[in-house]
């Protein structure tokens, strides 16, 4: 009888099997690599971008008005000239402008 060395031709089950173990586990090793890289890359873009953008503005002050719904700075005229024209002192003048302003 002779001696066999082995199988010649197509591999058998367990030979198939291990094929496809190989082939899968290098293709996910490969997929997880390349979805590694791409996240590593996305979030230095993200920092770079971050670093790049101008810092943010804060916005413009609503503009003041008296509970007589007028401007404030027409308003504040108007005591000016009232000031200056001799209607009020001093000392009201101030009063005035301090309960406008606020």
């Amino acid at each position: 009888m002779p001696l066999r060395m082995g199988r010649i031709g197509r591999p058998g089950l367990l030979g198939a099997v291990a094929r496809t173990a190989v082939v899968a586990g290098t293709a996910t090793a490969t997929s997880n690599a390349v979805n590694r890289r791409a996240a590593r890359r996305a979030d230095e873009q993200q920092a770079y971008a971050q670093q790049q953008a101008p810092p943010p503005q804060a916005p413009p002050p609503p503009a003041a008005t008296a509970a007589g719904g007028g401007d404030t700075v027409a308003q504040l005229g108007k005591l000016a000239e009232l000031h200056s024209a001799g209607a009020l002192s001093d000392a009201e003048f101030a009063a005035a402008k301090a309960k406008l302003l606020s």
